[in-house]
């Protein structure tokens, strides 16, 4: 199963430099570890405001008790509180396949049909957003979608992992959406990691 886990490391306040320095690159060398092992998909760092520290990542476990413990053995948890976010599988998933490079988006889509919207009509369009899907993983745009657990019926139900020459060509490819009339997209840039299974040298 796919998590996505929002990561943000706070160091105590007099950290020696040279003890900040030593416990980044045990978890350099340790994403490493976890990647091989197939748990470390993708690393990410979102947007960030000064003096914050903050990653995003891709992992596999096969429930959140073996995520726990992936977690609890990366070197920076002794500073770090983790946001765990369970991934389901989207029946307009691409195949997956290492990503072309950045820059890279996050999308959360809440999906909400107009009232009064004929069956026959919600399902037509909901047929045509996989038949757009499949055109834009073609392209290389779309590289990722799963299921959100949705706890309101407010909340982001999908998830998705696209690549775009920059946010304008993103905006301009989640308009081409066949739901994009019924959907509130969330997009966030994303900056490549040093130590993304991806890029990261091995």
């Amino acid at each position: 199963m796919d998590y996505l886990v929002t990561m943000t490391t706070r160091v105590p306040d007099g950290t020696p430099d040279q003890a900040v320095d030593d416990v980044r690159a045990r978890e350099a060398a340790h994403s490493r570890d976890l990647a091989a092992q197939g748990h470390l998909r993708r690393l990410w760092r979102p947007p960030l405001r000064p003096g914050e520290w903050r990653t995003l990542g891709l992992f596999a476990a096969a429930d959140g008790d073996e995520l726990e413990q992936v977690l609890a053995s990366m070197p920076l948890r002794v500073w770090r509180t983790d946001e765990v976010t369970p991934l389901g599988p989207h029946v307009n998933d691409p195949e997956p396949r290492p990503a072309p490079g950045p820059p890279e988006f996050l999308t959360a889509f809440t999906l909400v049909i107009p009232e009064g919207t004929p069956e026959a009509e919600a399902q037509a369009t909901i047929a045509a957003e996989g038949v757009r899907a499949r055109e834009l993983a073609a392209e290389g745009h779309l590289l990722r979608l799963w299921r959100l657990p949705r706890r309101s019926p407010g909340d982001p139900g999908v998830l998705g992992l696209w690549r775009a020459s920059d946010a304008a060509e993103m905006e301009a490819i989640v308009r081409t959406l066949p739901l994009d009339s019924w959907m509130t997209t969330d997009i966030t840039p994303l900056s490549p990691h040093p130590s993304d299974p991806v890029i990261a040298p091995s």
